[in-house]
């Protein structure tokens, strides 16, 4: 979905410390606020200048039904809001309030997400996401699912083991033989492949045409922006390869080159990195999660939407003209969004 008939823009991001545990509760609300009070004084707004409010998070991971309705306290109870949420990752909050500004139906939106990755067994919860009858009853966990994944594109000779050390160097800032030298912990993983549990939020405000420039002196303008999904069917596709993320990055991408100055891709393994990069053509130019990506903090339903909000980071900064965002929800890169976002 792109084009140029209603000028989307990001015009601010804000995120929660990446911390292994929170004493919060599991609605969010003292993760958000601070965010949200960050934004309204970069952007000198209040609440009432809000027209849209999306959110993404998991009553599964809070442990608690609507769990998305308490974690409006963090907003206020005044002035009355209009508002809506996605089981998800909240990068697909913000592709419902890109939908709803792109209808006309308001000028600006804010899109959050939140997750406390630390109350419950992560692992075994995200085997929620699998196919409820034939995989979920094995409760198999993710790690043990990515690690299929990346034991294929080993044994395919897609990638190798220090490959996966070099992704996760570069996240780190370690080094690639010491990390090589490290015990398995899942195998074929070691410590530095997995991404961390990680408590946090984050929001996004997006603004329509002179709106967001008003707001903000270097708008990062979304060109593009496209998901699709792959079968839940572990069998029935191959796991080394990720074909929706290549139709969402063309879609989104619609022809105009993957000359990017930077790439954020939501790759919560180390080997699903080389996947996206495939997938979408990344070539060696690009700077790939200069923000230390998921390997280095890993929000569950906020760290897709800190990929476009780190990504529109660095147009605010001028250290970016062209940039991309991905975001994945699912088992084995099941479902994956691709934003891509410029300077004018």
């Amino acid at each position: 979905m792109s084009d140029n008939t209603t000028e989307i823009a990001v015009v601010g991001f804000a995120h929660a410390p990446h911390v292994p545990e929170t004493f919060g509760t599991t609605n969010g609300v003292e993760m958000l606020a601070p965010c949200f009070q960050e934004l309204y004084a970069k952007l000198g707004i209040g609440v009432s200048d809000i027209g849209f409010w999306c959110s993404g998070s998991s009553d599964y991971l809070a442990g608690r039904a609507f769990s998305f309705i308490s974690a409006i306290d963090s907003i206020g109870a005044v002035p009355p809001i209009n508002e809506s949420h996605v089981e998800m990752d909240a990068a697909w909050a913000l592709y419902e309030a890109y939908v709803k500004l792109r209808s006309g139906q308001a000028e600006t939106a804010l899109v959050y997400g939140f997750g406390k990755s630390s109350a419950g067994t992560l692992r075994q919860i995200l085997s929620l996401q699998t196919d409820p009858y034939l995989v979920a009853p094995l409760w198999p966990d993710s790690v043990s699912i990515a690690g299929m994944q990346a034991r294929a594109g080993l044994d395919a000779g897609k990638w190798t083991e220090a490959d996966m050390a070099a992704v996760a160097a570069r996240s780190n800032g370690g080094d690639a033989e010491k990390l090589l030298a490290e015990a398995k912990v899942a195998d074929p993983f070691r410590p530095h492949d997995i991404a961390p549990i990680t408590d946090g939020a984050a929001a996004i405000v997006l603004a329509v045409g002179d709106r967001a420039r008003e707001l903000c002196e270097r708008p990062a303008w979304l060109t593009g922006i496209a998901h699709y999904i792959d079968t839940p069917v572990l069998g029935a596709r191959d796991l080394t390869v990720s074909e929706s993320t290549a139709k969402a990055a063309a879609a989104a991408i619609n022809g105009a080159g993957t000359d990017f100055d930077v790439a954020e891709l939501h790759a919560q393994y180390s080997h699903e990195e080389l996947i996206l990069k495939q997938a979408i053509g990344l070539n060696g130019n690009t700077r790939i999660n200069p923000s230390g990506g998921p390997l280095s903090g890993n929000p569950m339903f906020a760290a897709g939407l800190e990929r476009i909000g780190f990504a529109a980071t660095e147009i605010f900064n001028g250290t970016a003209n062209r940039a991309l965002a991905h975001a994945s929800s699912g088992p084995a890169l099941q479902q994956n969004l691709v934003a891509t976002l410029e300077a004018r």
